[in-house]
């Protein structure tokens, strides 16, 4: 094994986390270095982002080079079930911040914000697996194994692990542990979607629910060019009953729900054929350890029903990257009270909102005509991901407060 200098940060991962991280250490004066398991560009999964995620973006210096990419603008989310419609508007949110983000194609959208840490003097290796890591000792070893099948060792004296789905360091260290929601699955594809249809909205992503089922709904998320992601995302078993191969499954699934039938009648697929993704939600007993922090979905990750993976990836490297440049300056920190805690005020809303969607006390909400017009205001102000404001009553631990009104609105 050769060796390598040693380095003040070592990202695992550049997606979006791993990116943020690098960059944030950077503008920090850490020497920072990032190993990635593939070559960029590549396709990730989660193309709607929320306005939150550009405050974030604003902070590390990335927000500039996303703006010239030339992605679809989105102004907010429409919800349909049935002939309900709702649209939620994010200049309508309670607090500060951007009223509007983007819907990206993640390949590229992932590849800018790489290559701008980057340009900010992040190094950053392709085709890297991470092996083997020990973080028992005063600084971190990690191994990584090339495209050739060399091994390197990594000395650093704080990592980061932004692996996404990989979850490097949660399996190596075994921090996994079950997640709180069923085993849930996704069918997709990017379409040409050739949409003429006057009901659907190019600034927003579309999402609506089965028309018997309330647990299934549907994502259609409109890029930039005429093209579209589409899919599909129930629990394992009902997805898996349907006959056929992927495509044939999410093409049965999209001629089930009305709308989506209609707008997709001339979608031509971008792709020989759909993908799958299973077992969405992941938890871990613990974010952080003496020489390590978990970021995004390599600590906690979601449904994806409500968009909320980047704003949460980011969230979580801009509150790790300060706190680690304190502790290698030699001050004490409390990982728990000023990370974990305070990340997870985040994730507990949104996973509030998530649980309540499934149980149908949200969808009550959202569809109610009775729903007082300052919840919608509420309501779209965490929708666009401001999810860590703590001046909204339904930021936190949302999940009773969001029932309650929704027993409410079915009394009236």
């Amino acid at each position: 094994m050769s060796p390598e200098p040693m380095v003040d940060v070592l990202v695992i991962g550049a997606g979006p986390a791993g990116a943020m991280a690098a960059a944030l250490s950077r503008r920090r004066g850490l020497s920072v270095r990032v190993l990635e398991k593939t070559q960029f560009p590549r396709f990730s999964i989660g193309e709607s982002m929320l306005p939150q995620s550009l405050v974030l973006l604003e902070q590390a210096g990335m927000l500039e080079a996303v703006e010239r990419a030339g992605f679809q603008y989105k102004d907010g989310a429409q919800i349909v079930r049935g002939e309900r419609k709702v649209d939620f508007e994010f200049s309508m949110k309670t607090c500060a911040g951007y009223p509007h983000a983007y819907q990206v194609t993640r390949a590229d959208f992932d590849h800018i914000l790489i290559n701008e840490a980057q340009r900010q003097g992040a190094e950053v290796r392709y085709r890297e697996e991470i092996t083997a890591v020990d973080v028992d000792g005063d600084s971190a070893l990690v191994v990584s194994r090339d495209a050739q099948g060399h091994d390197t060792v990594h000395r650093a004296r704080f990592v980061f692990d932004a692996s996404g789905f990989g979850r490097i360091l949660p399996r190596l260290l075994q921090l996994d542990r079950p997640a709180d929601f069923p085993v849930r699955a996704s069918l997709f594809m990017h379409v040409e979607d050739h949409i003429v249809d006057a009901d659907f909205d190019r600034n927003k992503i579309r999402v609506a629910v089965h028309p018997e089922h309330e647990d299934i709904w549907y994502w259609l998320i409109p890029f930039s060019g005429g093209r579209a992601s589409i899919g599909v995302v129930a629990e394992d078993h009902v997805l898996q009953a349907y006959p056929g191969d992927v495509s044939a499954r999410l093409a049965a699934l999209v001629a089930e729900e009305p709308g989506m039938k209609r707008m997709l009648r001339n979608a031509r697929p971008l792709w020989p054929e759909a993908r799958e993704i299973r077992g969405y939600a992941a938890a871990v007993s613990s974010l952080h350890g003496r020489h390590f922090a978990l970021l995004g979905n390599a600590g906690e990750f979601l449904d994806p029903v409500f968009s909320s993976g980047v704003t949460i990836a980011l969230k979580s490297a801009a509150l790790a990257v300060p706190l680690a440049h304190r502790q290698l300056q030699g001050e004490t920190v409390d990982w728990q009270a000023e990370f974990a805690e305070p990340l997870m005020l985040g994730v507990d809303t949104f996973k509030g909102y998530v649980q309540t969607w499934y149980e149908g006390a949200l969808q009550t909400i959202m569809f109610s005509d009775r729903r007082p017009p300052r919840v919608y205001e509420l309501l779209c102000s965490v929708l666009a991901g401001y999810a860590w404001d703590t001046d909204n009553p339904y930021v936190g631990r949302s999940g009773r407060r969001l029932r309650a009104l929704a027993q409410t609105l079915r009394k009236e």
